[in-house]
């Protein structure tokens, strides 16, 4: 009996601080702060870039320098819709358009399923779009932009709600395919492979038509959540390549760097290290340190 009543008191005296510590506990793994990722090396902004010794656009001799081991970043890029958050360049060098050959991929991390979020750059509106990148009912779909805004056929691929994947969209233009690749969970998952509709009537990247990532060449259609690591080439990324780039994971440096346009890892500001200097213009852009919850390593 005497037992008993110890043990009545001991849980009126202690029990809302039991209760009060895993309220807390639970609070702080549902953030990420017991995730393994939170504890593992990050990388400085800007520790590793492109050299090229011969000048923005060149080819030759161009190496990495720095640590580029795959670290993970400090920050990635924050994007919020009711901002009107997004970034854009009007200088893209060797920016592939029309039916040239390209390659883009990126890391990102959806909060809650998104109707449309794009990135990409050409023409909006009714024009020709030359590259685009977007989510249509729910689904990612690798596109070059027609009039009608249709994919490129194929089966598209089911948004991963809290957690980051990597994306790939890729057109080889010899045989007018267009494919989409998605990793995440440890598995890169092809997610479409059909016949692009061929953009026909794209100019070069212009102050009127710019380079955006976040919404629709900045005509709406906001993205909200995390974005890193986007990479964009003049040439059709292989599928070797492209599970090479998803395994060295969201901190990754670029394979085949003489095709490399631009290579923003959106670390802590906008700057492009692809070696061809063009930084991206912000607007309602935030970046933050707390996003490795829902990332697991490759």
């Amino acid at each position: 009996m005497r037992k008993s009543q110890s043990a009545m008191e001991y849980l009126m005296t202690y029990g809302w601080a039991i209760l009060i510590i895993a309220v807390v506990l639970g609070a702080l793994f549902q953030l990420g702060v017991f995730n393994a990722g939170a504890f593992a090396p990050r990388a400085p902004p800007g520790a590793c870039q492109v050299f090229r010794p011969d000048g923005i656009g060149s080819t030759s001799f161009i190496n990495l320098e720095g640590v580029c081991s795959g670290e993970l970043p400090q920050y990635v890029a924050s994007f919020v819709s009711s901002s009107g958050s997004d970034m854009n360049t009007i200088n893209l060098p060797g920016a592939p358009t029309g039916s040239s050959p390209r390659s883009m991929t990126f890391w990102i991390y959806f909060p809650y399923l998104q109707v449309i979020g794009v990135y990409g750059y050409g023409e909006c509106g009714t024009a020709l779009d030359a590259f685009t990148m977007w989510t249509g009912s729910n689904t990612l779909c690798p596109d070059l932009w027609d009039s009608n805004n249709q994919c490129g056929g194929g089966t598209n691929f089911q948004e991963q709600v809290g957690s980051w994947e990597f994306v790939a969209s890729i057109y080889n233009a010899t045989n007018s395919n267009l494919y989409g690749f998605a990793g995440y969970g440890g598995q890169l998952y092809s997610f479409v492979a059909g016949s692009a509709q061929t953009a026909t009537t794209v100019g070069p990247v212009s102050s009127t038509y710019p380079f955006a990532l976040g919404t629709r060449c900045g005509t709406g259609g906001s993205f909200t959540g995390y974005m890193a690591n986007v990479q964009l080439y003049n040439a059709t990324l292989t599928n070797a390549e492209t599970q090479a780039l998803y395994n060295e994971g969201i901190g990754g440096a670029p394979l085949k760097l003489q095709n490399l346009v631009g290579w923003w890892p959106l670390n802590g500001n906008a700057n492009d290290y692809s070696g061809n200097n063009d930084n991206l213009q912000t607007i309602a852009i935030s970046y933050t340190s707390q996003w490795s919850n829902g990332y697991t390593p490759p």
